[in-house]
């Protein structure tokens, strides 16, 4: 077997956002897998006696290879992104003393604007008679209809607790990135779905006691059968491109500021740490405060 000199420090580094960045699994995974396919070329294509010898000129050639494979600009940013995060602990542990990616630039991407779904939209699948009356079909009408009512991410939706619903206040705990609780308000709309999903839940003959939403044979939601439930009753309604979870998130953002709220409440609701992260919604909204815009100033085009 050949010798990895720099397997030792993924997994320290691995070890390190999992338990003291606490980042999710599934972005745990994602970082083992660029940064083993990143030292596999190293040791494929270099004579390297260890990481210290990495220099950016092979970095580059890394980059031109992903690119030669079909690999999006985006993509390549991202896995250089992981690769960043890598190097500032290396520094931060005193393994290395300068960063290879000290110089170095992103590669240039077009914007990519994610058009939301319309209001008239999620009304018109809320209102219909897609779902079906039996379990599953009320499962997913309830996941569709949290969503959109809260704007919780996927994964969060999936871990709730099952005490994470407060009847009492109407008020929904969600753990986010980090580890981090928020508390979510919850519509009248939102507490009715809820609480028939529950009454259907309470008939299976076998439930996780831990988790608030489970499928029809008793196991934990899957990361696909979310994402296939919002991809398919969607499709029946919308002919945008992306129909995801994701995009009803983006949805509850982008109608609730075009309604008014203010981006700090945004942000709070949404989960980010910063309103940078909120602001990537706003671009929805531009039609909206070009309205109100000519509709309020003195010089406007409707006074």
């Amino acid at each position: 077997m050949i010798y990895n000199p720099f397997f030792m420090s993924i997994d320290r580094f691995l070890d390190y956002i999992t338990h003291e960045k606490k980042f999710s699994s599934h972005t745990c995974i994602a970082y083992q897998k660029n940064l083993n396919d990143f030292s596999d070329f190293c040791l494929t294509h270099y004579d390297l006696g260890s990481i210290e010898q990495v220099d950016y000129s092979q970095i580059r050639t890394w980059i031109i290879s992903l690119v030669e494979k079909q690999n999006t600009n985006r993509t390549v940013n991202r896995k250089i992104s992981v690769l960043r995060s890598y190097y500032k602990f290396l520094l931060k542990t005193e393994t290395i003393t300068l960063s290879p990616l000290k110089l170095h630039r992103p590669l240039k991407v077009s914007k990519k604007v994610n058009i939301p779904f319309s209001t008239e939209e999620v009304d018109r699948l809320l209102n219909s008679d897609f779902f079906s009356e039996d379990y599953e079909g009320i499962l997913q009408k309830t996941i569709i209809t949290l969503f959109y009512y809260t704007g919780i991410r996927r994964q969060e939706l999936i871990n709730l607790e099952a005490n994470s619903v407060d009847f009492e206040t109407n008020y929904i705990k969600v753990l986010g990135k980090r580890n981090k609780e928020r508390m979510l308000p919850l519509l009248p709309g939102v507490v009715k779905g809820l609480k028939t999903y529950l009454s259907y839940k309470k008939d299976l003959s076998v439930s996780l006691p831990n988790y608030f939403f489970c499928n029809a044979t008793g196991s934990k939601l899957s990361e696909g059968f979310v994402y296939q439930t919002v991809n398919y009753y969607f499709s029946l309604v919308s002919t945008k491109v992306k129909k995801s979870p994701h995009m009803l998130r983006h949805s509850f953002a982008t109608h609730l500021l075009n309604n008014g709220a203010d981006l700090n409440s945004v942000k709070e609701l949404l989960g980010h740490e910063s309103v940078a992260a909120t602001q990537l919604y706003t671009h929805s909204s531009l039609k909206r405060i070009q309205e109100i815009y000519d509709k309020t100033h003195p010089r406007g085009k409707k006074n």
